[in-house]
């Protein structure tokens, strides 16, 4: 007695947790995409034939279809179908900071993240970067010594040089990681230079020479260096957080009690 080979299941065994329908479209095209069976700009199977395949109803097909359209993962196109595309990391990245911006504590773990990122990159780049990466982070340095007295600029300063950092890394993977907790990055470089201002002259040259420190690790190809210097300007960031942490809040005077406002 022969048995006929069974087509591969889309779905999960019985004793497993229910799956709604909604997940088992994302679950299957995200399996499609890692198996590398369907590729950017590859045109999906219409909408009933996906439906039949996973045992869902049209209407959940279309339904994850248009949140995937949202994070640019696919396009819908008019009379065409839906096509595969690869997503703009910003998109996930706004995505990310919605998620983290819901925990108390969301600004110090990323820090923890970034640590690890970066500590990685400035290794890679000792051994990657090219000349259009050194250009650019010097370019990223110029910026940051002209701005060392604009909190709000000297902090997008800050973030452009480490980007580029990463950048140098040529590791995709490390810089779609980086890029997704961007907007969070952004925020902790504009809060640090805003520390760095309420202190002297030396303080605010410690922060351009820190980054020319790191250029030079990476001109030179040092990456225990490189990463030496880079944990040290960690250190002197998590020391200035732990300043203001313990700075005693300043409140306005009083007047009978009321306080006075401008």
């Amino acid at each position: 007695m022969t048995t006929k080979n069974k087509a591969p299941s889309v779905t999960r065994p019985a004793s497993e947790a229910p799956v709604s329908g909604f997940e088992k479209v994302f679950g299957f095209l995200r399996e499609q995409l890692l198996d590398r069976r369907i590729r950017n700009g590859d045109r999906l199977l219409p909408e009933r034939e996906l439906a039949e395949q996973l045992g869902v109803s049209r209407p959940i097909v279309r339904e994850a279809l248009r949140a995937l359209s949202m994070l640019g993962v696919v396009e819908i196109r008019e009379r065409l179908g839906t096509v595969v595309r690869q997503p703009d990391i910003s998109v996930l990245g706004d995505v990310f900071a919605f998620s983290l911006a819901q925990t108390g504590d969301a600004i110090d773990d990323v820090m923890q993240a970034r640590v690890a990122l970066e500590c990685q990159a400035i290794r890679l780049a000792c051994q990657r970067a090219t000349n259009a990466d050194i250009d650019r982070l010097r370019a990223a340095l110029d910026l940051i010594e002209a701005t060392v007295d604009d909190t709000a600029n000297g902090g997008l300063a800050d973030f452009d040089f480490h980007y580029a950092l990463v950048r140098a890394s040529k590791s995709d993977t490390i810089v779609q990681m980086y890029g997704a907790i961007a907007t969070l990055l952004t925020r902790s470089h504009k809060d640090r230079r805003r520390i760095v201002g309420d202190h002297d002259e030396s303080m605010k040259r410690a922060v351009v020479e820190d980054h020319r420190r790191l250029l030079q690790a990476v001109v030179t190809g040092d990456e225990d260096a490189a990463d030496q210097a880079l944990r040290a300007h960690f250190k002197i960031g998590n020391e200035f957080r732990r300043q203001k942490a313990l700075a005693p809040s300043v409140r306005p005077p009083t007047t009978n009690g009321k306080e006075m406002t401008s």
